[in-house]
């Protein structure tokens, strides 16, 4: 590693021996002999992550909306491929900046005033990690239950010994065993996935599913954000921190392509089957909404249950494993000093104390609070992403990646422009959606009255457009930055001067140590 002795430097912590096996890089520089791979490797680790049963609880979500058949499979295939469309483009910042994703912000909103996005993308994975646990384990034990096994404290206890124990062990292994796993998960869960499709089928009516009227326009809209922001709007904050190793040269539209592709075609598929069985019966619309594995274990043979709580364990496990793993990145981002397996050591201990709270104490109240949370930090992660696409956008060139991690290099300190835009995106957005499942955020909303969307009670309440209101907001007041993004661009190339303000090569991992 370089030696950089200016306090004006946010060095990267990056250990020159890390144990056995682990990766030693986290939000540094990758070498250009690190590079490797193609942009059709991303399809596993997106597909893996997003292929879960869950998806077909989408389906009985989106019937709530009250659409027809087609309006519910059009609503929830656009918001899937469109969310997923957004990851594929937030993925190409990696090969560019040979960073992750919170580092590469850092040219948007300055080296330390992205600590604000890092902190917020840190939440959001520590709030998804604990609530997939949760599901997981409640999932396990009820799997158990049935195959006559018990379900109570012990059975639970197993249950988050082995989704945590899991999803440690990449997390903080790190990228090269990620993608291993979710090579064998994405065989593994594409195969159960199909059988139990296959098994469940007989259940679909089409005479019942293809009676449903049609529902408003509203209605429509809102289970397209719903989708969105259920499955890619949940991890765009990620999207680069598995393309940064692919070649400088990679293809754009490969990037973008198997990284859709990759996310999307799981969740579309599983959420258009949800459409199709929680369509065909009232009572199995209630039970999939509420219950997803109970509901499923009620229709599916006893001899395949065993197989199928693997299929749900491993589906929980490739997502977990990624948000480990990308939140201890953001944690070094948002300015914590730590290697990034440490990092991603004390998120892991969060995400198992929070499970075993949430498990044993908080219990049933969880999944309602958890839903408000996710639409409340949904929206200024919406913000970012506005903000964070249109100056990637902008961007004609490559970031310079020294100037990533020196305050006084070309892309700031605190840059208050896209901090002021974060926030005014945030107070609209907070304002256009409304939140029924928690009562504390009763106060959202606010602004439904005055734009004249019929108030907390109308038509377009359950709508939350605030998610989309905020992401167009950070892109258009983005936009308006072209001449000073133009003007970083134009600037020398940063070397060593005379006073020492920065290193005249990126800030990389040493080569001793290695991953």
């Amino acid at each position: 590693m370089s030696s950089i002795t200016t306090p004006s430097m946010e060095e990267p912590v990056v250990p020159a021996h890390v144990p056995r096996g682990i990766e030693a890089n986290g939000i540094n520089t990758i070498r250009e002999e690190e590079r490797k791979g193609h942009p059709r490797d991303l399809f596993l680790p997106w597909f893996a992550s997003n292929v879960g049963v869950f998806g077909i609880s989408y389906g009985a979500y989106i019937l709530f909306f009250g659409l027809s058949l087609w309006q519910a499979l059009l609503a929830g295939v656009l918001g899937v491929v469109a969310s997923f469309l957004l990851v594929g483009f937030v993925a190409l910042a990696g090969p560019r900046g040979s960073a992750p994703t919170q580092t590469v912000s850092r040219a948007a909103f300055g080296v330390r005033g992205n600590r604000v996005s890092a902190i917020l993308a840190w939440l959001l994975t520590v709030g998804w990690e604990i609530a997939l646990v949760v599901i997981g384990t409640l999932a396990f034990a009820t799997v158990c239950g049935k195959l006559g096994l018990g379900s109570g404290t012990g059975v639970k206890i197993v249950g988050i010994a082995i989704i945590t124990g899991l999803t440690l062990l990449g997390g903080i292994t790190g990228f090269d065993l990620i993608m291993r796993m979710q090579g064998l998960i994405t065989v593994v869960g594409a195969v159960l996935t199909i059988v139990v499709m296959a098994l469940t089928a007989s259940h679909i009516h089409m005479s019942t599913v293809t009676a449903l009227p049609n529902g408003t326009t509203p209605s429509f809209i809102g289970a397209i954000v719903l989708a969105a922001t259920g499955f890619g709007l949940g991890w765009v904050y990620a999207g680069a921190d598995y393309s940064r190793y692919l070649p400088r040269n990679s293809s754009k539209a490969g990037i973008v392509g198997w990284t859709t592709l990759g996310g999307a075609l799981g969740p579309a598929i599983l959420l258009c089957f949800g459409v199709l069985l929680s369509g065909s019966s009232k009572s199995l619309l209630n039970g999939i909404s509420a219950d997803p594995i109970g509901a499923l274990t009620g229709v599916l043979p006893h001899w395949f249950l065993i197989p199928f709580i693997v299929l749900t364990v491993l589906g929980l496990v490739a997502a977990t494993v990624m948000d480990v793993y990308s939140s201890g990145l953001n944690l070094q981002a948002a300015g914590l000093r730590l290697p990034r397996y440490l990092a991603a050591s004390i998120d892991g201990t969060l995400m198992t104390l929070g499970s075993i709270y949430v498990v044993f104490i908080a219990k049933a109240s969880f999944l309602t609070e958890f839903e408000g949370f996710l639409i409340t930090l949904g929206v200024p992660i919406a913000g970012w992403l506005g903000i964070f696409l249109a100056d990637l956008l902008l961007r004609r060139r490559d970031y310079v990646e020294v100037d990533l991690y020196n305050p006084r290099g070309r892309y700031g300190d605190i840059r208050a422009w896209p901090l002021a835009v974060l926030a005014v995106a945030t107070a609209v957005g907070w304002g256009m959606v409304t939140n029924t499942s928690a009562g504390w955020l009763k106060w959202q909303g606010y602004l439904l009255g005055p734009l004249g969307l019929g108030g907390k009670a109308g038509h377009w309440s359950g709508a939350d457009l605030g998610v989309v209101a905020a992401i167009v907001i950070g892109f258009v007041a983005t936009l308006l930055t072209r001449r000073q993004v133009h003007h970083q661009e134009s600037l020398p190339l940063p070397g060593v001067d005379a006073g020492g303000t920065g290193p005249a090569h990126p800030v990389s991992a040493p080569a001793a140590g290695g991953r």
